[in-house]
């Protein structure tokens, strides 16, 4: 399992028509306050501030095709070549990181191919490196730009 200390950070959040919003950095709008999001918006700031992902490598919520199917990733990062490199499928905190989670990332990471795959629900997240077959890695990647 992967370790994660979410960094404190003066979340955006309003009310609009009874429901609670929050402004996504990344997305440049206000989006529904739901559980699933505020883990993602944390591990969202825990990429750019403690990690220091740049923000201009990050997707969230972009659409991917598998098949005919059209689905949404939660996060994905590219690499300085703006290729996918990392993916992230974020859940509500109440939802159990189970195989049914693993198996939905690993669907996108065929559409999607990436070196990195997470899952997480804010209190566990699970990693795995791409390298001849899946590896269970315990930390995030670092991320370096290279000349």
């Amino acid at each position: 399992m992967v370790k994660v200390t979410y960094p404190a950070y003066n979340f955006k959040i309003k009310a609009e028509a009874g429901k609670e919003i929050i402004f996504d950095e990344i997305r440049k709008q206000w989006v529904k306050l739901t559980p699933e999001e505020w883990v993602r918006q944390n591990t969202i700031q825990y990429l750019l501030q403690s990690l220091h992902y740049p923000a201009s490598l990050i997707a969230v919520e972009k659409e991917l095709k598998l098949g005919e199917l059209k689905k949404r990733f939660d996060i994905l990062v590219y690499n300085q070549h703006h290729q996918p490199w990392l993916m992230i499928e974020c859940k509500a905190a109440d939802i159990a990181l189970t195989e049914n989670v693993l198996q939905q990332v690993l669907r996108y990471n065929m559409a999607l191919p990436v070196m990195y795959f997470f899952i997480s629900n804010g209190e566990s997240i699970f990693g795995w490196e791409v390298k001849s077959g899946c590896q269970i890695i315990t930390d995030f990647p670092e991320f370096c730009i290279r000349s």
